[in-house]
This record gives structure tokens, C-alpha cells and sequence, in this order.
């Protein structure tokens, strides 16, 4: 039986830390290695109590966040940290200086700095400190607790919204017929957990001669998507932005789907353009990378690629098929690179990848791929 991950809280409220704690020992699996009220007494503790993973407030005394980040940075710290974040715009800047400086994710406070309605993102919160612990301790050649992802609901004794019943998940299936591909005239990816950093990496190594539009869904909360894409921009050879109805699909421009709507494309004469919509969630997300690849299959057919990244459940698992049977080139993020192989495991288990790729070398990947299909 692997020992239990072990979480240090870093927040200046006591009412906050005493909140998380609970959320934390609520979690199978999960347990508090221990409480700092900021960012000094953080690193004076991590020795001590060695954490798996680090949940972290941004405005503390002494040493806030960004201040403790900083220094984890220089220090060659390595354990990953989840934000807790302020829905305010200024927060939302803040959380993306913080992944820059190698935050591994956030959640949001539900209101303001002191959130005593904390629990109920509890579900989220659990899910990612589970995710980026497991990773942590995988990486370090320690066994981490045993979690089937694909059924988040049985996992923890904290509130989880719209939890229901899950399938389990699918063997591998045999390949279908489908069409031949035809040259690549757009890109679309789904990404979930894991997903901002993973798309720094994507981004920053992306070939700056790509000739082809890319769409992003990133599940990511209303009001955050702005500023990480403007994250995104500073670090990529490409253009990238918050998509905005009508958007035009040019060669070599990223648009990133907004938090809370889901993105589609429509292929026109002269340029293809994105359009916006809040219709219902699909696999409890909106966006839903299953909303995207639908229409990316329906107006691009074999002349798209499809890339299927970290992330919990199986959003985009099912509608990559789609894009494979019409010929459309499918790619999925590898299990070890993955912090939760869980999207890109259902799309390969149906038998809709048609190449597993590490992170370090997507960028590479999608870039050639991209080339030899102009």
C-alpha cells in the first residue's frame, strides 16, 4: 500500500489553511504534510516535511507567491505547486506570472482571498493535487496511491458537482477504414489538466513557419482564458489570442477558446472562421474539446489534424474518431509525459491515435506533420 501523497498549505489565512487541511484529509490518498502562513516559512518547512505537492496563496506577507515561486526557482525546488487564485482580472494576471515562473496549475477562490465557500471547488482542488502529486512521486521513483481517473467520483469524500456513473474504460480497438489524408489545412487541440504548462512547452518550440490555423480548447475557467493566451503570445513565434466571434483562421495564428463558451469552425471560400456558443456542456465542459472536433471533422474532414493532451476524463476522446475515420491526422500525448493520462488513453484505447507522442517532442511532431502536408 503506497503511502499517502503528502500536501503543504501555504496560505496567510488561518481560516483558509484550516479549510484546505480539511479538504485534504478528507481525500483518500491525500495528507497534510503541513501549514506555512507564507512563502518564508514555506521553504524553512519544505525540508522538514518534504512534500509531494504545494498548494500556495498568492498575496501573503513577507513573501507572497510570486516572491516564493521565485526563489523555489532559484533554489532548484522541484515539487509542483497548485495556485489558489482570485477571480478578479488582476488575479488573472497574477496566475499567469505564476505558471510562467513554473506554477504546475490554480483554482480558483470562489470569493475573494478568504473563501470560506472553499469547498466547493473541494472536488477540483483534490483532483488536481492527486494529478500533480501522483506525477511527482512517479517522477522521483516513488508509488504513488492507485487512482482510475476516469472515475473521479469514487476517488474522494469531498463534494463532487454533477458526479455520475462512469463507463469503464474501453480496450484498445481495432482500426477502422478510413480515408486517405489530404494536406493539413488546420490544427485543433484538446487539453485539460496539466494543459497550461503543456502548451508553454507546445508553443514555445511550435515551428515559426507553420502554415496552418491552430484552435486550442483548454478547460480553463471564464476570465482566465484572455490573459493566458497573452501568456502564450510573449513565449510563441506565432500569433496567439483569445478567439472572438468571427475570428478568421490564418496561417500561423493560435486562437484559444474562451473560458465558458465552446468553439466551432466554419470553412468558408476565402478563410475559414471560428464561432462562439453557450450550449450545453458536453462531458461536463464548455468548452468541450468533442464540441471542437465535431466541426473540425464536418467542414475540414482529412485535410485537419487533431492532437488529444493531458487531462482528466475523455472530453475529445470520442469526436477524434471522427477526424480519424475522415482522414484527418490524430495525434495523443504519451502516458508518461501526461499528468493525468486520461483523454489521450480513451482516444487511444478506441483506436483513434494514430501516434502516441512525448511532450518534449509534440511541438517537433506537430510541425513536421504540419510541413510534409502543406
Amino acid at each position: 500500500m503506497a503511502d499517502p501523497i503528502s500536501v503543504l498549505v501555504v496560505d496567510d489565512s488561518a481560516l483558509m489553511r484550516n479549510l484546505v487541511s480539511r479538504i485534504v484529509e478528507s481525500t483518500p490518498g491525500l495528507t497534510v504534510a503541513d501549514r506555512a502562513m507564507n512563502g518564508v516559512f514555506a521553504l524553512q518547512k519544505i525540508p522538514r516535511c518534504n512534500p509531494d505537492v504545494i498548494v500556495l496563496d498568492i498575496e501573503m506577507p513577507q513573501m507572497n507567491g510570486i516572491e516564493f515561486l521565485k526563489e523555489r526557482k532559484k533554489l532548484g525546488i522541484d515539487i509542483p505547486v497548485v495556485i489558489l487564485s482570485s477571480v478578479a482580472k488582476r488575479g488573472a494576471q497574477i496566475t499567469m506570472e505564476a505558471l510562467a515562473l513554473g506554477a504546475a496549475d490554480f483554482i480558483t477562490k470562489p470569493s475573494g482571498s478568504v473563501s470560506s465557500d472553499i469547498h466547493t471547488v473541494a472536488g477540483d482542488l483534490a483532483r488536481l493535487l492527486v494529478a500533480y502529486g501522483s506525477q511527482y512521486r512517479k517522477v522521483k521513483g516513488k508509488e504513488p496511491p492507485h487512482y482510475n481517473f476516469e472515475a473521479p467520483e469514487q476517488l474522494f469524500d469531498v463534494p463532487l458537482p454533477d458526479a455520475r456513473p462512469r463507463p469503464a474504460a474501453p480496450t484498445r480497438e481495432k482500426p477502422v477504414r478510413r480515408r486517405d489524408a489530404g494536406p493539413t489545412e488546420l490544427i485543433a487541440i484538446g487539453i485539460s489538466t496539466g494543459g497550461p504548462n503543456a502548451l508553454r512547452d507546445v508553443f514555445s518550440n511550435i515551428d515559426p513557419g507553420l502554415a496552418q490555423p491552430v484552435v486550442v480548447v483548454q478547460h480553463m475557467p471564464a476570465g482566465f482564458t484572455e490573459e493566458f493566451a497573452s501568456s502564450l503570445d510573449r513565449i510563441c513565434p506565432l500569433d496567439v489570442k483569445e478567439a472572438a466571434e468571427g475570428d478568421i483562421l490564418r496561417p500561423g495564428r493560435v486562437l484559444i477558446a474562451p473560458g465558458d463558451w465552446h468553439i466551432t469552425v466554419e470553412k468558408r471560400a476565402l478563410a475559414g472562421v471560428v464561432h462562439l456558443s453557450q450550449d450545453p456542456t458536453e462531458n461536463g465542459h464548455r468548452p468541450s474539446a468533442d464540441v471542437l472536433f465535431r466541426s473540425v471533422a464536418s467542414e475540414y474532414g482529412n485535410r485537419s489534424m487533431a492532437v488529444i493532451m493531458t487531462g482528466m476524463g475523455k472530453d475529445g476522446a470520442r469526436e477524434m474518431g471522427t477526424i480519424f475515420r475522415e482522414g484527418g491526422i490524430t495525434l495523443g500525448q504519451d502516458e508518461a509525459s501526461s499528468v493525468v493520462y486520461g483523454m489521450p488513453k480513451v482516444a487511444f484505447e478506441l483506436g483513434h491515435v494514430m501516434e502516441q507522442v512525448p511532450l518534449s517532442l509534440m511541438a517537433r511532431r506537430i510541425s513536421e506533420l504540419a510541413a510534409e502536408r502543406r
